[in-house]
């Protein structure tokens, strides 16, 4: 896929959940009151073939939850696995929640099954992990955010799902996303720098990379968008942050407006540059 290709799969299956949401309603939740853990028991029974996984209402596509054993912790994620995955050359999309979060809250909020149904889409699940922002002593759902924390136990669950992927599916290596929002966006941001390879582009939504991760950054096509009014992740921040990627990605430093709110900076030849698209709520 083209860089152009790239940027317009993302704001197709990325680019438009990032928006300002609106009234979330339990149409949304297509698994609604089912937990991740029951999701998660259920999805493995079903897919070693001993019984069926719970299903949606049969006006959506079901999310089948799937779980693995990480260094001896069990961890879970939510699938949504499209019919001609087996036969056909399938995109993938990593998505993930903020901290606090879980995969269903991800699945409702992003909605990208919804958006880009032919994709696999996959909403992982954090675990406790401290915040200094918001959970000192990570009472609640998180991921790390530099290479060593905890273990690397989410990169190395990352890893085995990804791994886990490629057995079971016929997967597209070319066309491989990631995007996350706050804690979820930093962990994106984490995983270009260790896991860039894998990525054709990412979106990450009021987050920032520390030094240690952009250090590790290489050029790749990126939507980040960031709200003016972010308390939490300052606008600054992403600010500064914009002007670094611009850098990294060859891009000259005026962009194009695709919208009142959204810039696009693409280096004048794509053999220079990665293409860069940039998004600011108002608030």
């Amino acid at each position: 896929m083209t860089q152009a290709g790239v940027i317009k799969a993302l704001y197709f299956c990325i680019g438009c959940c990032l928006a300002l949401p609106g009234p979330l309603h339990a149409e949304d939740l297509i698994v609604a009151n089912i937990s991740v853990a029951q999701l998660a028991a259920a999805g493995e029974q079903a897919r070693l073939g001993r019984s069926a996984a719970p299903s949606a209402p049969a006006a959506e596509a079901p999310l089948i939850g799937r779980q693995w054993m990480v260094n001896g912790l069990k961890r879970v994620a939510l699938l949504h696995i499209p019919p001609s995955v087996k036969t056909t050359a399938t995109p993938v999309v990593f998505a993930f929640h903020g901290h606090s979060g879980n995969a269903l809250q991800a699945a409702r909020w992003f909605h990208i099954h919804q958006l880009w149904p032919e994709a696999l889409v996959v909403y992982m699940e954090g675990v406790p992990t401290p915040n200094k922002l918001v959970d000192p002593e990570g009472k609640r759902n998180g991921w790390q955010v530099r290479a060593g924390d905890y273990g690397d136990r989410d990169l190395h669950f990352f890893d085995d799902v990804l791994k886990s992927l490629r057995n079971d599916y016929h997967i597209d290596d070319a066309r491989i996303f990631a995007t996350g929002h706050s804690n979820g966006g930093v962990f994106t941001y984490f995983l270009w720098a260790q896991r860039g390879d894998v990525f054709a582009a990412v979106a990450p939504s009021a987050a920032i990379a520390g030094p240690e991760n952009f250090a590790l950054l290489k050029p790749k096509p990126v939507l980040h968008a960031a709200g003016r009014k972010d308390d939490l992740i300052k606008f600054e921040w992403q600010q500064n942050l914009i002007s670094r990627l611009i850098q990294l990605n060859g891009c000259p430093p005026e962009g194009q407006k695709i919208s009142p709110i959204v810039t696009r900076y693409a280096p004048a030849r794509p053999a220079d540059g990665q293409i860069l698209v940039v998004k600011w709520h108002r608030r």
